[in-house]
Order: structure tokens, then C-alpha cells, then sequence
């Protein structure tokens, strides 16, 4: 069977935005635990995706790579919400407040990834038909989206979030030299992409992360695979 690109978006479009968007709401859940009331007092501690959906990163960026994943064979399916924000010295300890706030986002995404692996797992125990194959598709699909935001989240590259654990973990003197990286950390993302450095590095991470998960809840990822490639081919 073969999805055509509306098929395709319809399979990815639930996965994308709760990736992207609870994300940012788990910053702001464990910001509040901490004692950062900004994202509270700004309606952002939600799990209500319109709160956070940012119409270029949540919507457009993640169309776009995606209709050239379909139609290229492959690629890096990625985007981003509104950013939460998060005033770090209203913490009570904020250089060790900071880690678990920043941890906090690519913890959702595996959350997220053990979840859509069980909807898998629910599709193959049924008769691979009707309702069970778009779930099996749209579980595949939030595996592999999820593994990926997290693990790009993960990089050590301020103002992404294994940037700011990095800060946390540092000593002050090198956490503030490392810090003063934020303002181009975007620029040298952008650059690792299309330069393909992005993908050669991230993709035996994601690939090891989707295969701990499947294991995890007992789905094979030979099937899981499957799934993917009956979307991309």
C-alpha cells in the first residue's frame, strides 16, 4: 500500500504538533515546579496545542520537509512552537534548576515516543484493517518524530536544550563562556543541516532510541520499519 502526500500529512499531523507543542509545555510544567511563574502568568503551562502552535515552525517548516521526504526519499522531518518562556533566575536555584527545566522537553518527546509505540503495538493486535492501520501509521509515525525532536533537542548547542543542560552542568566560568554561544546557535543548527552533517550524526542516535523504545513495549522494528517506509516510498 502506498499513501499519497494528503495521506501522509493526515498520518504525521496529530504526532507533529503534540511533539512539538507539549514539548514546550513541559518547560513550562517544570518551570512552575521550580518556582517560574512567567509561562504560567502567560497562559503557557497548557496542554492545549493552540497555545503554542507557531504557524512557520509548527505548520509550514514540518509541511514542507515533509512533502520532501515523500517525493526525495528521506530527509530530516523537524520544527518548532512558540517558545516558552522561561525567566531562569526566577528559579529557586537556577543553575540547578535550569537542567530539569531544559530536560523536561525531551523527556515529553519520550513519553511521547513510548505512547505511539503502544498504539503500534494496540494496530498489530488487531486485524491489520480498518481503524487499525491508520493507527498502526500515525504510531509509527510518532515514534519516529518524536525520536527525532528529541535527539536534535539533545545537542549540545545553546539555546537548544542539551545546550542549556550543558550551562547547568558546567562550572561558572566555562557555563558562561559556553553560554555567550546563544545568540548564533541557531545560525550554526541551520548551517550543520545543510551541510548534511546534521543528519550523518543524528540519525544513528534517533535509530538507536527508536529500537530501545519498540523493544521497551515489544514491537518489533522490523514492522515499525514497515510502517515508515509504506509512508516515504
Amino acid at each position: 500500500m502506498e499513501l499519497n502526500l494528503i495521506q501522509v500529512i493526515a498520518v504525521y499531523a496529530l504526532p507533529v504538533i503534540f511533539a512539538i507543542t507539549l514539548h514546550e509545555a513541559a518547560h513550562g510544567y517544570v518551570a512552575k515546579y521550580f518556582g517560574d511563574l512567567t509561562a504560567y502568568s502567560q497562559g503557557r503551562v497548557s496542554l492545549n496545542p493552540i497555545r503554542h502552535i507557531d504557524p512557520i515552525g509548527t505548520v509550514a517548516v514540518p509541511l514542507i520537509l515533509l512533502a520532501v521526504s515523500k517525493f526525495a526519499g528521506g530527509g530530516f522531518i523537524f520544527g518548532w512552537a512558540k517558545p516558552v518562556p522561561v525567566n531562569f533566575g526566577a528559579l529557586r536555584h537556577p543553575k540547578r534548576d535550569m537542567l530539569w527545566v531544559a530536560a523536561a522537553g525531551p523527556g515529553a518527546n519520550l513519553a511521547m515516543m513510548i505512547f505511539w509505540a503502544l498504539m503500534v503495538k494496540l494496530a498489530f493486535l488487531q486485524s491489520m484493517g480498518g481503524f487499525s492501520l491508520p493507527l498502526a501509521l500515525m504510531g509509527a509515525a510518532g515514534v519516529l518524530v518524536n525520536a527525532i525532536f528529541m535527539v536534535l533537542n539533545l545537542l549540545p548547542i545553546p539555546p537548544l536544550d542539551g545546550g542549556r543542560i550543558m550551562v547547568s552542568l558546567l562550572p561558572h566560568r566555562q557555563a558562561y563562556q559556553f553560554s555567550r554561544i546563544e545568540p548564533y546557535g541557531f545560525f550554526v543548527i541551520i548551517g550543520l543541516l545543510f551541510l548534511g552533517v546534521l543528519g550523518y550524526v543524528l540519525w544513528p542516535v534517533v535509530a538507536l532510541s527508536v529500537r530501545l523504545v519498540t523493544a521497551l513495549v515489544g514491537v518489533s522494528d522490523v514492522d515499525l520499519n514497515t510502517l515508515v517506509y509504506m509512508m516515504h516510498r
